[in-house]
């Protein structure tokens, strides 16, 4: 058994069955994802998001154009080890250069789930969240105050309602898109969606932002924006929000400085 600092325990790793496997740090997931064979392991949200989202995916039909990860039970069968979830480990690699792709991705994605009713912790009455990004995305929507910014100020003259019917959305696709990796041929060839934070949202919401995330850090030029989002209802205000939400993040994140400031900067003019 093979366990590492800052990853999961001997407990946790024998209670999803993967105690003789060697425990490796995947990129991404802000450090703090492990796999252990064919299993991959990441803190979990609080038990009743882990519990439900587990639920949802573990029975998800998948389609041509989209898969998720399957969840893994303990041994005893919970979801959930302590402070650790399990899931499906799925070969691959994001590519946040190819957003057209991943918005075609996210889409087939929103049209699976469109069905689902509001879970209780997305009511409006439920407490904010006090993750920085659950709290951007309040923030956005004009549930919370956004922070002090002359930024900030300028998206908010430029919200105007939606009214784009909200559903269960992925918020964060751009770098949560497995695709086929050339180097490994036998990798199946249709797209992973991955680490699905659930918000209420308009379903174009979830392009918005990956279309923000990927002009103001992935060289994808301001003039695409337009197009990417050439098919979505309200797709400006989207985008507005999209952007909101993203610099609130920063904000929260204490990472709002002034690089941050020139990436950005293109998309606000545009915008607002």
């Amino acid at each position: 058994m093979n366990t590492v600092a800052g990853g999961p325990d001997a407990g946790t790793l024998r209670a999803f069955g993967v105690g003789d496997q060697r425990l490796e740090r995947l990129a991404g997931g802000r450090g703090l994802t492990w796999r252990a064979g064919d299993v991959v392991l990441r803190p979990h949200d609080g038990a009743t998001v882990t519990d439900w989202r587990a639920g949802v995916l573990a029975e998800l039909a998948h389609t041509s154009t989209f898969r998720t990860p399957r969840p893994v039970r303990t041994v005893d069968g919970p979801w959930r080890a302590g402070s650790w979830e399990a899931w499906e480990w799925l070969p691959g690699r994001a590519d946040e250069t190819r957003v057209a792709d991943v918005i075609r991705v996210g889409n087939a994605f929103h049209r699976a789930i469109a069905h689902l009713d509001r879970p209780a912790f997305l009511a409006p009455s439920a407490p904010c969240p006090e993750d920085p990004w659950g709290r951007a995305d309040r923030m956005a929507w004009g549930a919370a105050r956004l922070p002090d910014d002359p930024t900030l100020d300028r998206l908010a003259a430029a919200f105007r309602p939606v009214r784009a019917r909200s559903q269960l959305v992925h918020g964060d696709l751009l770098g949560n898109v497995l695709f086929a990796d050339a180097a490994v041929p036998a990798v199946p060839a249709v797209p992973a969606v991955i680490d699905w934070p659930p918000s209420w949202r308009p379903a174009g919401f979830g392009a918005a932002v990956a279309a923000v995330d990927a002009v103001c850090w992935h060289g994808v030029p301001v003039a695409q924006l337009d197009a990417l989002g050439a098919d979505v209802a309200e797709w400006d205000q989207l985008l507005v929000r999209a952007l909101a939400f993203r610099i609130a993040t920063l904000h929260l994140l204490g990472a709002w400085d002034a690089p941050a400031a020139v990436r950005h900067r293109p998309v606000v003019d545009a915008l607002a």
